[in-house]
């Protein structure tokens, strides 16, 4: 290979030409010699594409930009969005990426490759966490065996960086074998813990939990190297208590076109479905939505609530569906992987997130309204502090929080009004287009390789 390296700075290409600068046509007179002389094997190509075509033919270990990450998470890695779009981003761009994660459903403990990721599942996740004591032992134990487990594969792998992502804040230092061996953490803010834990088990903003947990969050924050925020209000309280603004950033849930991209819909049977997908709490409004359905069902007869998800409260959900009568129309559905709920979502008719503002819901981000919007599906939304941030009348219905009168109003509104749907469905697209994964997928890229490079120029 011959390599010519040269700038458009240096060739004559005006009318007036500058001493150090040579004609096009010496530069058109060498690439035509090249070609004549070399008829049989010559190509001409950008140093960027010869990269490329080396990595792609070169064998994984002999390159030395593949990155070495592992991601922890107290979570199911087939169900969780935000885990699964930074995993399967950064083994597609050709990183080795290890995921330390829960099993779920009748999924086996053990290792499975899924699109090129490593998903070592250590411990199965029972959504039935009614008591503290109950949801703390089941943390502490996955925080003790993930410690292991990641101590042991660093001592072989050698990671460059540990994407570690919460709840539990202290999961943060299941990476401290690996850090003070050289590699970088990361600290993911899904929740903040200290609200959800007082929306969770209804306890005091001052209680000694809450300000334990705060404490926590402090300690965390300060012994990784760079925290991400799920959301711009949380990022702004974190600043204010915990975490400096220059070591922190702001990663939405966006939407990874990946796994929502838009789909066809298959389903032609004149039902009208509501869906909500999510978990099971206190703070997600459910049973405020279940009570509004009642209402709509009796003005739009063909209409399904259809709720996929699980937790804590479902016998509760189960309970008020039984006694309002709705039994042959408000169904319940478990968790399905984001694949399959894709699907589920692309074939619903419209969205509802019915978070309660007076609680954790307020203020946390739901992934599911830009879910809805990449497929189509109108958003039926209880205005909270957060949704009111992202987004507007003109994208989504807004009923007032806690409000079962206004959510039934709106609900029937966007189900009579077909011109309403319509507008809804398509600024709802561009809103989802212009907020999606594949625009801040290079700014997590730059994340990761900034923090990877410290660890290599060490």
């Amino acid at each position: 290979m011959a390599l010519l390296n040269t700038s458009p700075d240096s060739i004559y290409f005006q009318v007036v030409r500058a001493r150090d600068e040579f004609l096009i046509s010496r530069y058109e007179e060498f690439l035509r010699y090249a070609q004549e002389k070399y008829e049989r094997v010559y190509g001409s190509t950008l140093p960027r594409d010869i990269g490329r075509f080396h990595r792609s033919g070169a064998p994984r270990s002999s390159s030395n930009s593949r990155k070495k990450i592992c991601m922890l998470s107290y979570s199911i890695y087939e169900h969780d969005n935000r885990v699964r779009r930074y995993a399967e981003a950064l083994a597609k761009r050709g990183d080795h990426v290890d995921v330390i994660a829960l099993a779920g459903g009748t999924v086996s403990l053990g290792t499975e490759v899924i699109s090129g990721v490593t998903v070592h599942r250590i411990q199965r996740r029972d959504r039935n966490e009614k008591g503290k004591w109950t949801y703390a032992w089941r943390l502490i134990r996955f925080f003790l065996y993930s410690s292991l487990v990641l101590a042991r594969r660093h001592q072989r792998i050698r990671y460059d960086l540990i994407h570690i992502h919460n709840p539990p804040d202290f999961l943060a230092f299941a990476g401290i074998y690996p850090k003070y061996a050289g590699a970088k953490l990361i600290l993911d803010i899904h929740d903040i813990v200290p609200e959800l834990f007082a929306s969770k088990f209804n306890a005091m903003k001052n209680n000694l939990y809450v300000r334990l947990l705060k404490a926590i969050e402090k300690k965390a924050t300060a012994f990784v190297d760079h925290v991400i925020v799920s959301n711009d209000l949380w990022h702004e309280k974190l600043i204010a208590r915990a975490v400096p603004k220059e070591k922190s950033s702001v990663f939405l849930n966006n939407v990874d076109p990946a796994i929502f991209y838009r789909r066809q819909r298959t389903r032609n049977d004149g039902k009208f479905i509501v869906l909500f997908p999510g978990s099971f709490q206190w703070h997600q409004g459910i049973d405020l939505a279940i009570e509004a359905f009642a209402a709509v069902k009796a003005k739009v007869p063909t209409a399904e609530f259809h709720i996929y998800g699980g937790g804590p409260e479902k016998s509760k959900l189960v309970q008020l569906t039984e006694r309002l009568g709705l039994t042959e129309s408000v169904r319940f559905f478990e968790f399905l992987p984001l694949d399959q709920m894709a699907d589920v979502i692309a074939n619903s008719d419209l969205g509802i997130v019915p978070k309660r503002g007076n609680s954790f819901g307020n203020e946390a981000y739901s992934t599911k309204i830009m879910e809805f919007m990449s497929q189509g599906v109108p958003v039926v939304l209880s205005r909270t502090r957060i949704d009111s941030f992202y987004f507007d009348d003109s994208i989504v219905q807004f009923f007032a929080s806690g409000d079962v009168e206004s959510m039934t109003d709106a609900m029937i509104r966007v189900i009579q009004d077909r011109k309403l749907r319509e507008s809804l469905i398509n600024n709802a697209y561009e809103y989802a287009d212009r907020n999606s994964w594949a625009l801040r997928e290079k700014d997590y890229f730059d994340l990761v390789d900034s923090l990877s490079f410290e660890v290599h120029r060490k």
